[in-house]
């Protein structure tokens, strides 16, 4: 019984003494712990200074003066990570040995930064227990194998954080201040719940998501994971698996109220979406991310008031981005595209103090975009409403290389007819457009409505077109246009006027005129368009025609010219007609200077011959000039000059 009452008492003595070195423990020690376990984990020298104090409960923890923790020896002096004090909760048989459980991290004021090295490294990847940076042994053999860290986290707090991010890959640096962290890890195989807060320019972007199975992903394993960015201008969010190879694969959901602004806040900067290209957008897809390669499948896609659906590859292990992509869609309205239809430059026209322009617009094209990607883009659609146009069933491919974007018009559906060829957009030395296109059974009277605000003719015509402009602007383009084309019509009318009643009486205002046939030929410098063979056939009148069409200045300059046919063989009366002024309200009026010339050239020379016998005759009778047959006046005048120079000379003699 006394050796048992001596060996409790060794027992009791022994655990008062253990308590003892714990409560009497130097707070440095509990920190100096810390600090070489942190090391140990990040491959990073962690230090701790200041004052430090202890807790013992409701845990047992430790509250420090400044940390830090070291860069990479590559990326610059200032620490990756410090912050003017930190407080930290363990277990207490982490004093002891085994697995370090940390209940509570709190850091206050910390600095962050990370950077992006021109080759790929990144400091933030840590050196943990034998893996070297970006996965790589140290002796540049096979990858080292990473061993499973003695961590676990109850909960991490992150209050008032300052973040840099230096890119040296693309030259960009990212400053963000206030932000807030949270992080809950209570079980290193569990799962990791995370909150973080940015305020860039003061908004507030939350991104928070949870890592089912940590440890699993830091060992290279794949986990399930969720994450969720929420803004004022809208949210997205991801649910599926990832891994840190990286990887990822699952179902990814946006809803932007403002895609410019959502893009600005997450860092990517403002946008300029026309209407109609999503300035509020949704999306719906499942997508891949492995090797450098993302893959969108069943994809549904919201762009302001239209709805896509399809499927894209993007290969982002080029110098620049390439896009495989290929939507179908209903009726589009990308109205928006022309600044013309859109609010944009009437309010930059009032903003200037002026009226709105009746011209074509000259506000800025931003072109930038052709530079972003290279890719091929195929598009089905019902129909599109372009502003200007509107085209119906639409199927073409879009090739984008270096800034050159040509659109193949497999099949254009447009105004009752079809267009096929190309169409060019090339940004590499400023901005030009230009392409060639052949036009079957186009319907004029809404085709040229549609395009130069004429709604005279009404017939199918086919035709074709080559064109070119230069230009950073609607204005600048169509004032450059060059090119040429030709076309030819069936049966058709031309309203506005009679040309049997303007024909017959003089007057052609109101009224149609029926014709047969219509053709011409014209080519276009400097923004103009000039024809001269426009030839017109009517049932019972032809016509022909010459001038110039403005396609910059928006008006017209043209003659045109009926001829009544007299019997069907002969030319009968011809009433030229001047059509002068902006295509919106031209000038019609007959030449009746032009239609004497043209009627009635045969009795003017008649008259003319009368005329010049009638001077002549009296141009004899005063000079005293007799003619010989077949002598011209000015003949008979000369030699009777000379007979009088010799007679008076030869006076001189006698």
């Amino acid at each position: 019984m006394r050796w048992l009452i001596r060996i409790f008492m060794i027992v009791l003595v022994s655990a008062v003494l253990v308590v003892a070195a714990v409560f009497f423990l130097p707070g440095e020690r509990i920190a100096g712990i810390a600090a070489d376990q942190l090391s140990r984990m990040t491959g990073r020298q962690v230090t701790m200074s200041g004052e430090t104090t202890i807790s013992f409960w409701p845990i047992l923890g430790v509250s420090t003066g400044a940390v830090t923790v070291a860069n990479a020896d590559w990326a610059g002096d200032a620490p990756m990570f410090q912050a003017e004090s930190l407080k930290i909760g363990v277990e207490p048989q982490a004093l002891f040995g085994g697995d370090i459980r940390i209940t509570g991290l709190e850091a206050v004021g910390p600095q962050i930064n990370l950077r992006r090295a021109k080759d790929g490294r990144v400091n933030w990847e840590l050196n943990v227990e034998g893996v070297a940076p970006s996965g790589q042994g140290e002796s540049g053999g096979a990858p080292a194998r990473s061993n499973r860290l003695a961590l676990t986290l109850d909960r991490a707090l992150i209050e008032n954080a300052s973040l840099v991010y230096i890119d040296e890959v693309d030259g960009t640096t990212v400053r963000q201040s206030g932000v807030d962290f949270d992080l809950r890890w209570p079980d290193y195989e569990g799962a990791a719940d995370f909150d973080l807060t940015l305020r860039p320019g003061g908004e507030v972007v939350q991104i928070a998501g949870t890592l089912d199975r940590v440890g699993h992903f830091i060992d290279g394993g794949v986990s399930d994971v969720q994450a969720q960015i929420s803004t004022k201008a809208g949210a997205a969010s991801f649910a599926g698996r990832a891994g840190s190879a990286p990887e990822l694969a699952g179902r990814l959901s946006a809803d932007l109220q403002n895609t410019s602004e959502f893009m600005a806040l997450i860092g990517q900067g403002p946008m300029d979406i026309p209407e109609g290209l999503g300035r509020a957008a949704t999306l719906e897809t499942d997508v891949i991310f492995k090797d450098d390669r993302l893959s969108l499948r069943n994809a549904a896609l919201g762009l302001d008031g239209n709805r896509l659906t399809g499927a894209a590859d993007v290969d982002l292990g080029e110098d620049r981005p390439r896009l495989n992509v290929q939507l179908n869609a209903g009726a589009l309205d990308l109205s928006g595209l022309s600044a013309e239809s859109g609010e944009t430059e009437s309010e930059s026209e009032r903003g200037r103090g002026g009226a709105v322009s009746d011209g074509w617009s000259k506000a800025p094209i931003n072109a930038s975009g052709l530079e972003a990607v290279n890719g091929e883009f195929a598009l089905v659609a019902d129909s599109i409403d372009l502003g200007n146009f509107s085209l119906g069933t639409t199927r073409t491919l879009a090739t984008l290389d270096r800034s050159r974007l040509v659109f193949e018009l497999r099949e254009v559906r447009a105004y009752d007819g079809l267009i096929t060829g190309q169409f060019v957009m090339n940004n590499r030395s400023g901005l030009s457009v230009g392409g060639d296109m052949i036009a079957t059974g186009i319907y004029l009277k809404t085709f040229l409505d549609d395009a130069m605000e004429i709604s005279r003719f009404e017939a199918k015509a086919d035709g074709e077109v080559d064109f070119l402009g230069v230009g950073e602007s609607v204005h600048a383009i169509m004032n450059s246009l060059s090119g040429g084309g030709a076309f030819k019509t069936g049966r058709g009318v031309i309203a506005g006027f009679d040309l049997d009643r303007l024909m017959r009486s003089g007057s052609g205002t109101g009224g149609t005129t029926v014709f047969d046939t219509l053709s011409a030929t014209f080519t276009m410098e400097d923004g103009n368009l000039f024809n001269d063979d426009l030839t017109l056939k009517l049932p019972q009148a032809s016509a022909v025609g010459e001038g110039r069409v403005g396609l910059g200045a928006r008006d017209i300059d043209y003659l045109f010219t009926p001829r009544l046919l007299d019997g069907g063989s002969r030319d009968g009366l011809a009433i030229p007609v001047k059509i002068r002024g902006p295509w919106a309200n031209p000038k019609i009026t007959p030449d009746l200077e032009a239609a004497i010339d043209l009627n009635f050239e045969e009795e003017k020379k008649e008259l003319e011959r009368q005329a010049r016998q009638e001077i002549e005759r009296e141009v004899e009778k005063q000079l005293g000039i007799e003619r010989q047959e077949g002598q011209s006046l000015e003949d008979a005048a000369k030699d009777a000059l000379e007979k009088e120079l010799e007679r008076g000379l030869l006076k001189l003699f006698d």
